[in-house]
């Protein structure tokens, strides 16, 4: 049975051929060879960051001061980094972390389409936005055998937001991830400069086009009056959502309930006595709040404060052994987020496959030298600060 780090192996043997890999490898490369391929206002938007960008910034950077303590003498000719989350296994625990803009990031405009390929192809699951070019139905689909979670928006209007839940259950979506922070836009001066929301011009926002409920509150279909929908798009969107709407959101459906933004230990608890099946620790990337401490420096708390409960992870995620040490920290699944996306900017489906495939061959080289067997090891060695 071969293993993700294998894939070294395949680019070195290349080389003896003089073939180079179509993509890069790493970070740095793969964001400048994306700024590159983007326009500027939607590089601006996917790279930019609430305020001064300080806790974006300090989200990557955190990974850094956190460190794994090696254990030597251990086999680890065969390596696990499996887990399971909601009743299926996976072969990692690697996720593709909602990206509002996927669709626009490919150059044919189904970033959509090609990050659910990417997952069909990866066996990674594909956590779908609200905010798409592409229905939710037809972006199921393309995910194939591997299961896909759709993540939500609320919307004010209650009608709607039962309609696109219960679009996603019928679709086949394993779990509803409900996000609790952007309910309002934080302030993000990278695109306040530029004047530039993709979403007031008309972009990604198919899931609300295609839908009965939203369609029916439009004298005409959005592809006849695009201003007027998009105007009824910004009137609807963003529910302020509290404690009390849990049970509201469990008596529409009968999918796994994640709560997307938690960062705080007490949050966590409140969330599993009311029934959540699991917790979602992230600060959206440093794009909805700035000031914040680092998303992998709340991880610890939030676990703690789920107890059983699994928690998700996204924010700062650039490698693989970013990956391993949220694992390290008790995460239960690690989205990946930006990194994808750059993928789909430069190679599609093909570009966002090769991007998880290194971050799952580094995570699993780092478990190989590191003498960590499987993700208990991992847990069980913990991540140190530095």
């Amino acid at each position: 049975m071969g293993h993700f780090g294998d894939m070294q192996n395949a680019i070195y043997n290349a080389g003896l051929s003089g073939i180079l890999p179509d993509y890069p490898v790493d970070f740095a490369s793969l964001q400048e060879r994306a700024a590159k391929a983007l326009s500027p206002s939607m590089l601006n938007y996917v790279q930019g960051g609430c305020g001064d960008e300080h806790t974006q910034d300090r989200n990557a950077e955190a990974f850094h001061h956190w460190g794994m303590v090696p254990r030597m003498l251990v086999d680890c000719t065969t390596r696990d980094l499996s887990v399971e989350l909601f009743g299926t296994r996976y072969h990692s625990p690697v996720f593709m972390a909602p990206i509002g803009v996927n669709g626009e990031a490919a150059q044919d405009r189904k970033g959509d389409v090609a990050a659910a390929r990417a997952s069909a192809m990866t066996g990674v699951p594909f956590c779908a936005s609200t905010l798409s070019n592409t229905p939710l139905e037809q972006v199921a689909e393309e995910t194939g055998d591997t299961p896909a979670f759709f993540q939500l928006y609320t919307p004010k209007n209650e009608d709607l937001a039962a309609s696109l839940i219960g679009r996603a259950e019928k679709a086949g979506y394993r779990a509803l991830v409900i996000t609790l922070d952007t309910w309002v836009t934080g302030w993000r001066p990278r695109d306040l400069n530029t004047a530039n929301f993709p979403q007031l011009r008309g972009k990604v926002l198919e899931n609300y086009f295609s839908d009965p409920v939203f369609r029916s509150l439009l004298d005409r279909p959005p592809e006849e009056d695009v201003p007027a929908a998009v105007a009824t798009w910004a009137a609807t969107f963003g529910k302020v959502l509290t404690w009390d709407d849990i049970a509201w959101f469990r008596e529409l459906t009968d999918l796994p309930i994640v709560l997307k933004g938690i960062g705080h230990g007490d949050d966590a608890r409140k969330a599993v006595d009311l029934g959540v099946d699991a917790i979602y620790c992230s600060n959206h990337g440093g794009r909805q709040a700035n000031g914040g401490i680092a998303a992998i420096d709340m991880l610890p708390a939030v676990v703690e404060g789920a107890g059983d409960t699994p928690v998700l992870f996204d924010s700062g995620i650039r490698s693989g052994s970013d990956v391993i040490k949220a694992i390290a920290l008790g995460a239960t699944a690690v989205g990946v987020g930006r990194p994808y996306t750059y993928g789909l900017a430069i190679g599609g489906a093909e570009g966002a496959t090769h991007v998880l495939h290194s971050i799952l061959a580094e995570a699993d080289l780092l478990m190989a030298v590191n003498g960590y067997p499987d993700l208990a090891a991992v847990r069980a060695a913990g991540a140190e600060r530095t």
